[in-house]
């Protein structure tokens, strides 16, 4: 199972900046596909992506990205979900759609865990996929998730905004879950 659209195959040369952004983007892509397949427990994620990657012919730089974000997040899985939790403690990691869990983990694995990544980047980047993948109500759950963990761990800490806004977006999430 594969995240819609998702298909990353790609046969133009590499050689630029935007190339090389292309690239780490079709691997975070790779990445949530994984995280997202493996969620309902048949296969490791890093099955998952080995899977993946053969059948895409994925490049060796979205290649290499994704085994470092599905690792991070396979290695830190339950202390991702724990910080998600306590950053947006009204919107369990279990509740949420399994799109949007896959999301925030990732996001959450690449930014914690995946120093070589710029922290702008890396919200920047999981929070464009979110409205790709699943929509407005998730992009702003995930950019209020992310950008508080990112201030907290900056020394900025978390002002009283941030707290709302996360509410906020989760209202926005629940008013547009499936029921």
């Amino acid at each position: 199972m594969s995240v819609p659209g998702a298909d990353i195959q790609d046969d133009r040369p590499v050689g630029g900046a935007s190339d090389r952004h292309r690239l780490e983007r079709d691997g975070r892509r790779l990445c949530l596909e994984a995280v997202f397949e493996a969620d309902f427990g048949q296969r490791t994620g890093r099955d998952v992506l080995a899977r993946r990657i053969e059948d895409t012919g994925a490049d060796t730089v979205a290649a290499d990205l994704a085994r470092t974000l599905v690792e991070a997040v396979m290695l830190h899985r339950d202390t991702i979900d724990a910080e998600i939790e306590r950053v947006a403690p009204a919107y369990p990691v279990v509740q949420l759609a399994r799109i949007d869990r896959a999301l925030l983990r990732s996001g959450m694995g690449e930014l914690l865990h995946c120093a070589a990544t710029p922290t702008a980047v890396a919200i920047s980047e999981w929070v464009e996929l979110a409205r790709t993948y699943s929509g407005e109500s998730a992009r702003r759950l995930l950019n209020g998730v992310l950008g508080r963990v990112a201030r907290e761990r900056s020394g900025q800490g978390s002002g009283p905004t941030d707290v709302d806004d996360i509410d906020q977006a989760g209202e926005d999430y629940q008013e547009e879950a499936p029921t």
